[in-house]
């Protein structure tokens, strides 16, 4: 059976808060396809290897980053050798950072469901718009953008608010970043001590950093671009390793913004096939697409496969639309640091 297969994350929050978004999505879908509900890794498997025989035309996925980065781990570890059709971004998470990188437009996922199987009627007429990425393969998963250091604090922060959401992921930016200028602590300026080895032989030397960041998308969340090189080589990804200080850092967030690059005496970059990172205390702590991690042991990255996502704006074009945060130009106010 060719269609849609959808793969929603019922244990998501918002999902959590409105238990009938998996029959909205099947009354979308009608007879276009399957919606299946992953409770589990084993469940997620089980959906993959059904979808793979089915040939699905297109992969739906309902839920923000961090339910995208598990289902295409679990979808890539099935497929093994075998592209994966093309990925339909539904939202419906708390975080959609990698959807509005490439271009999904903004909306509910059924409205975004129901205009896919719009789009999906007329593909031998019109077919159906995509932008194509690499994902990394961090350890044993795959994801879009990896942080360590001051990235993984401000996850940690973030998700201790009561309800996470854009509007309260700029708080704890705008909070931190007043304590930094303020020289008051904040959890969010963590640091990440260690070394990179970058394509065997480049190193990121061992020092004490604000953080290892690394995309296939420009974007961080928030508008923020940092991975402006990335998808400039074919199979690499853009990586950095910052270690200028917290109000350094808060000081060049407006060209972090423009996407402009923050010089090297804020910041080490490259473009990179393979990585890995060590520290001294032997554990890693990290976050892939929102999700928080920690790996014992030096820790491996490379470019994995790509895929393509189903886009409605043309590739290259900056997402329009929807909420927006814009950039308070007081913060960088003051020489650099």
């Amino acid at each position: 059976m060719a269609g849609i297969g959808v793969v929603l994350n019922p244990r998501s929050r918002q999902n959590r808060r409105d238990p009938a978004a998996v029959g909205r999505l099947a009354r979308t879908l009608g007879d276009h396809g399957i919606v299946r509900a992953a409770r589990s890794r084993e469940d997620l498997a089980r959906i993959a290897e059904d979808f793979r025989k089915l040939k699905i035309d297109v992969l739906g996925i309902s839920g923000g980053d961090g339910t995208n980065h598990i289902t295409l781990t679990g979808f890539l570890e099935v497929y093994a050798d075998e592209p994966l059709p093309p990925i339909a971004f539904l939202r419906g998470g708390t975080m959609n950072t990698v959807a509005n990188a490439v271009g999904v437009p903004r909306g509910r996922p059924d409205g975004l469901l129901a205009a896919l199987i719009a789009r999906y009627n007329e593909r031998q007429r019109a077919p159906l718009r995509s932008v194509e990425r690499h994902v990394m393969r961090i350890g044993d998963n795959y994801g879009f953008i990896f942080g360590t250091g001051a990235i993984h604090g401000f996850m940690s922060e973030y998700y201790r608010c009561a309800e996470p959401n854009p509007v309260q992921a700029a708080r704890v930016l705008l909070e931190a970043s007043s304590n930094v200028l303020c020289g008051r602590p904040t959890p969010v300026a963590e640091r990440w001590q260690g070394s990179v080895t970058l394509d065997g032989n480049r190193v990121f030397p061992e020092r004490d950093y604000l953080c290892i960041a690394a995309g296939t998308v420009d974007q961080i969340g928030l508008g923020f671009r940092p991975f402006y090189r990335s998808g400039h080589v074919p199979g690499r990804f853009h990586i950095l390793g910052i270690h200028t200080t917290a109000l350094g850092f808060v000081r060049k967030l407006p060209d972090v913004w423009r996407a402009r690059p923050m010089g090297e005496e804020h910041t080490y970059e490259h473009l990179a096939e393979h990585a890995v990172l060590e520290t001294k205390d032997g554990v890693v702590r990290y976050v892939l697409d929102g999700d928080v991690h920690e790996h014992k042991g030096p820790l491996e990255m490379s470019t994995g496969p790509r895929v393509r996502i189903i886009v409605e704006h043309k590739a290259g074009i900056r997402p329009l639309g929807g909420r927006s945060f814009p950039f308070p130009t007081t913060w960088a106010q003051g020489s650099d640091a």
